[in-house]
């Protein structure tokens, strides 16, 4: 049976039915957003243990608050909105161990730049291209002895003194030409090795290891390298100090003696006791001075198990060791690592920090000695380098001495009388607060400028106070002096990287304090500088800098474009891919600061050029992500562009987009969006009647997508693309061109393949298809017919490019399609549609409910009623019996909504239908059952009473 009989529909009265029914509500008192707030009564209630538990009461509301156990009624995301201070938040909710650690000064506050801070740095900077060597310890048979005496005891003690023997008298090898990472990667090795050993119980193994590591570090014959190597060496002397303390630690809860988070002495068993001595005793027998200061350094938080004043007497022992080492290089370093261990263990022992520096201080003139010189002659290097060597350990010395130190220390005074040193100043501004610095700016200036410029070049000392300004501001009245003294040394510098270097830091001091007036005096200087002989080649990171800082402080592009030499310093970004990383960060800032659109041709011709420079970077090797990535930017750019109601040159600004933004297909897809928005603007602004001149430029909008989309590559764009440009077409009355689109999209269905790419996945298409169809009938609704064309043209061609669309053999889509159709032709029945478009009449005005039009409807409804029943009847001659009882139900709910069911033929039809849905028992029964209560409910309203007797026919089988 082909027939379907449609029902009238009432829209209106629809809509009401399906409203929901209000009802005042009088809350009085009562509001549900009013806080909750719960009173404790009066009465206490005594748990079986003695604990006594209040009851809540909420003054507005019986229910009880959750949280009125725990905060009183108080919502906790209130308490930490209204707390000002997020740090004082954390030390609120952790009082009592912030309590603690104040208590005994045992550590460091966050405001304390750690040493892992400093690590990466150091390693980055101090390289080497020289070959290395490195001593590599023997594999060694152990002895094992079995035997629970006491001689046997001696004798496993006398075995292992006899190994650290061997270590000693050179069971070693050297590996020699070693280049940088192979030297690295043997390090790691060895750390790993270190571990390796303690965890299978070979602890002399481990300390002969870490011996072995401590003295390399008296190794100077590579210099340059040497601030890496001792970081390097300094983690393995970490990883032992940490398995050793937690080994003694573990040895006191294996006897069930658990230690409280402060412990003394006196809580430490016999057992730990002897083994923590057992291990100074046996670092005590290395005979050579720097292993055995560094081990006994790595394990000098142990002391804590044997006394209390232990660290406090070993501090200044081993500060006194470092006496013997007659290398100020090395010496300098091992005074950084005792610095280090005693800030971690007792940051409050400020005695020995102290007398670490004035050693130092002491020691400085060893620096310009014969032996030291002759050292640099043999190995080529000069003395300002080779004083740069010395300043992570300085560094660190000084932010140990100045921590919580009163703002004049003796270190700072003793700095300014050893005839103003140049290393020790640079020092001094590396580790004092920046406030500090920048408040006596104008002396450290005059300190600079007495110095000594041989040993330690002067723009040094001034890279290393703009990095304290750029951090803190100096005095008001200061400001430009300080520019002017600096940038008068700077502009001096003959070497580009040293000038780029220091240019870099005080780009950032000149945005932060002045206007663009001095911010282009500083670029063309920077420009002047960096060009001859390409010189930007080697600074490209530097430059790169500099514009994150300029556009960092200037976030009004309009002040940040009229900087004359802002487009000239981009000009030296001359590598592509270091241009494009620049141009990104130009673009993101825009995105990010830009609060308003903008016209202003400055800003537009400049991010123009900036979008070209990303777009033409694009090429067959670039990556998926890197592309949506400059389409994004570029897109944001596109949508803040906006010349008010000067529409015309909206048009044109798009129409320049589209021509440069070609290979971009985001962008594009964004640019028809846009047109289409400002079409649809017009129209807004005309209140929909337009006149000749807006008629014309709504069409030439329409013209932009009609030429543009067809680029695309994105085949479901294209169908979306001209989906949405043809209801904008329809809403301002173009109804040729609403038609041209819709056809386009019609004649496009047959290119959909089968699978599209998805995030890099190949996907079935048919649901994307099934999606687009159904909004097409949505519009297609609302369609005028074209007088020179039949009955819903656009319908039936619809249909036939669906019908000869080669479907997969396993899909119902075809068939969900042409029960949407049903709902179309269903609602073009109608006498009036349920939307409409303004002044656009469609087909319920043109035919007027037209007997031939009605026929026409009428004849295309069977066919595709036809086609349904066809294939139904096909999945059960192939016993896809489950696909079948869906269909049927799915079909069967159609015409339940939108046929007449009082026409005989359909109601049997839908009876058919219900009885196949059941037949094979795939039905969901939940599904029939809340459909037959529907059908049962419909019945008893007006006009629907012919329903009753439908129900009565409908049979109910549960699923077995």
């Amino acid at each position: 049976l082909g027939v379907f009989v449609w029902i009238y529909r009432n829209y209106k009265a629809e809509f009401e039915s399906c409203r929901l029914e209000t009802v005042p509500l009088d809350f009085g008192d009562y509001h549900p957003l009013k806080p909750i707030t719960v009173t404790e009564s009066k009465t206490k209630k005594v748990g079986r243990k003695g604990s006594t538990s209040s009851t809540s009461s909420s003054s507005s509301s019986s229910m009880i608050d959750p949280l009125s156990s725990v905060l009183d009624g108080t919502d906790p995301l209130s308490v930490f909105a209204a707390t000002a201070d997020p740090v004082m938040t954390t030390a609120s909710l952790d009082s009592s161990r912030k309590k603690r650690d104040r208590d005994d000064h045992s550590t460091v506050g966050f405001d304390f730049e750690p040493w892992s801070s400093k690590r990466g740095e150091i390693l980055a900077r101090y390289t080497t291209t020289e070959k290395l060597s490195i001593v590599s310890n023997l594999e060694l048979s152990y002895r094992c002895k079995t035997a629970s005496s006491a001689s046997a005891v001696s004798e496993k003690v006398r075995t292992r003194l006899e190994e650290l023997d061997d270590l000693e008298e050179g069971s070693q090898k050297e590996l020699l030409n070693l280049t940088q990472q192979d030297y690295m990667n043997r390090i790691e090795e060895l750390n790993q090795s270190l571990k390796d050993a303690w965890a299978s119980d070979q602890k002399v193994k481990a300390l002969k290891i870490v011996i072995q590591c401590s003295k390399l570090l008296s190794d100077t014959t590579v210099i340059q390298f040497y601030p890496s190597k001792f970081v390097l060496i300094t983690d393995i002397l970490d990883t032992f100090g940490k398995l050793v303390y937690e080994r003694i630690l573990s040895m006191c809860v294996e006897n069930r003696n658990v230690l409280p988070d402060h412990f003394s002495p006196e809580n430490v068993n016999d057992i730990a006791k002897e083994t923590c001595l057992n291990w100074f005793f046996k670092i005590a027998s290395i005979r050579e001075l720097i292993p055995r200061f560094y081990v006994e350094a790595a394990i000098l938080k142990c002391n804590k198990f044997l006394s209390k004043i232990g660290i406090s007497e070993c501090l200044p022992r081993l500060t006194c060791m470092i006496r013997g080492i007659g290398d100020p290089l090395v010496s300098v370093y091992a005074r950084a690592y005792l610095c280090r261990v005693g800030m971690e263990v007792a940051p409050h022992l400020k005695e020995s920090l102290n007398k670490n520096f004035f050693d130092f201080l002491l020691t400085f003139k060893q620096i310009h000695g014969d032996t030291v010189q002759n050292q640099l002659v043999v190995q080529g290097v000069e003395i300002p380098l080779y004083l740069t060597l010395y300043s992570p350990a300085i560094d660190w010395i000084l932010q140990c001495v100045a921590y919580h130190a009163p703002e004049v220390t003796e270190a700072m005074l003793i700095c300014i009388i050893v005839s103003y040193s140049a290393l020790l100043l640079n020092s001094v501004m590396s580790a004092f607060r920046a406030e500090f610095i920048a408040m006596r700016s104008m002396d450290f200036i005059g300190m600079i400028k007495e110095c000594d410029e041989s040993g330690f070049p002067k723009h040094l000392l001034f890279r290393s106070l703009g990095l304290n300004l750029a951090l803190a501001d100096p005095l008001e009245g200061d400001r430009l002096q300080i520019l002017n003294e600096a940038w008068k040394v700077i502009t001096k510098l003959k070497n580009p990287q040293d000038y780029i270097n220091c240019a870099e830091v005080w780009v950032e001091y000149t945005c932060r304090h002045f206007t663009k007036r001095e911010v282009n005096t500083v670029l063309a200087d920077v420009i002047k500088h960096m060009t001859p002989d390409r010189a930007f080649e080697d600074a490209y990171p530097q430059l790169h800098s500099i514009i994150k800082k300029v556009i960092a402080y200037f976030h009004d592009f309009s002040v940040l474009f009229s900087v004359e030499k802002f487009l000239p310093f981009l000009d030296m970004f001359q590598k592509e891919s270091v241009r494009v990383e620049v141009c990104k960060c130009i673009m993101e800032a825009f995105i990010k600061h830009q609060q308003e659109p903008t016209k202003d041709p400055v800003i537009l011709n400049a991010l123009l050029h900036v979008c070209k420079t990303m777009h033409d970077s694009v090429n067959a090797l670039t990556l998926e992500d890197e592309k949506r990535m400059l389409a994004s930017l570029i897109n944001g750019f596109i949508k803040m562009v906006s010349f008010g109601r000067d529409f015309e040159q909206q048009l044109s600004f798009y129409v320049e987009a589209r021509s440069m933004f070609c290979n971009l297909e985001p962008v594009l897809v964004q640019l028809i969006h846009s047109v289409n928005q400002l079409a649809m603007e017009t129209r807004k602004v005309m209140k929909g009647n337009h006149s000749r001149k807006t008629a014309a430029f709504v069409r030439a909008c329409i013209a932009f997508c009609f030429i543009t989309i067809p680029s695309l590559v994105g085949i479901f764009t294209r169908l979306n693309l001209y989906l949405h440009s043809g209801q904008v077409a329809l809403a301002n009355q173009c109804l040729s061109q609403a038609d041209a689109f819709f056809k386009a999209a019609v004649s496009l269905v047959p290119e959909v393949p089968k699978m599209i790419s998805i995030d890099g996945k190949m996907r079935p298409s048919e649901s994307f298809l099934l999606e687009f169809l159904c909004n097409f009938f949505s519009t297609l609704l609302i369609v005028p017919d074209h007088p020179e064309q039949g009955v819903l043209f656009l319908v039936r061609g619809l249909l036939n490019v669906i019908q000869d669309y080669t479907w997969e053999d396993n899909s119902d889509d075809k068939i969900r399609i042409y029960t949407n159709v049903l709902h179309l032709l269903s609602a073009v029945s109608q006498e009036t549609y349920i939307y409409h478009v303004d002044k656009v009449d469609s087909n319920d005005n043109l035919y007027g409910g037209d007997a031939k039009f009605l026929a026409e409807n009428n004849k295309l409804c069977e066919t595709v009623v036809t086609q349904i029943l066809e294939h139904l009847k096909t999945l059960g001659k192939d016993e896809t019996l489950k696909r079948q009882s869906v269909l049927a139900l799915s079909f069967f709910n159609s015409i339940l909504a939108h046929g007449d069911l009082r026409n005989n033929k359909l109601n049997q039809l839908s009876v058919n239908l219900w009885n196949l849905a059941q037949k094979h028992g795939f039905a969901d029964t939940k599904t029939t059952v809340n459909t037959l209560e529907y059908i049962k409910k419909r019945s008893k309203q007006p006009e629907m009473s012919h329903l009753t007797e439908l129900a009565l026919r409908l049979p109910l089988q549960t699923r077995t």
